[in-house]
């Protein structure tokens, strides 16, 4: 389970949702709640995504994946 910065905004009677340190991810939601909500799947959803594209675009080649741990 990865910790994220979650930055919400009103506009209007809608919620927008996003995370600092991932571009791309964000939402919106007619209520706060929802829009928590729709940020955790939009991150699952966009996390997915991009693995997918890398396995793809290294399928044949030669690398190393290993997990990276990073302190902040």
């Amino acid at each position: 389970m990865e910790k994220f910065t979650a930055v919400f905004e009103q506009d209007g009677e809608w919620w927008i949702g996003y995370l600092e340190e991932l571009p791309g991810a964000n939402t919106q939601g007619r209520t706060l709640a929802e829009a928590r909500e729709n940020l955790k799947d939009a991150v699952r959803l966009l996390i997915t995504a991009n693995r997918e594209l890398t396995r793809r675009e290294l399928q044949g080649k030669t690398i190393i994946r290993e997990e990276l741990v990073v302190a902040v």
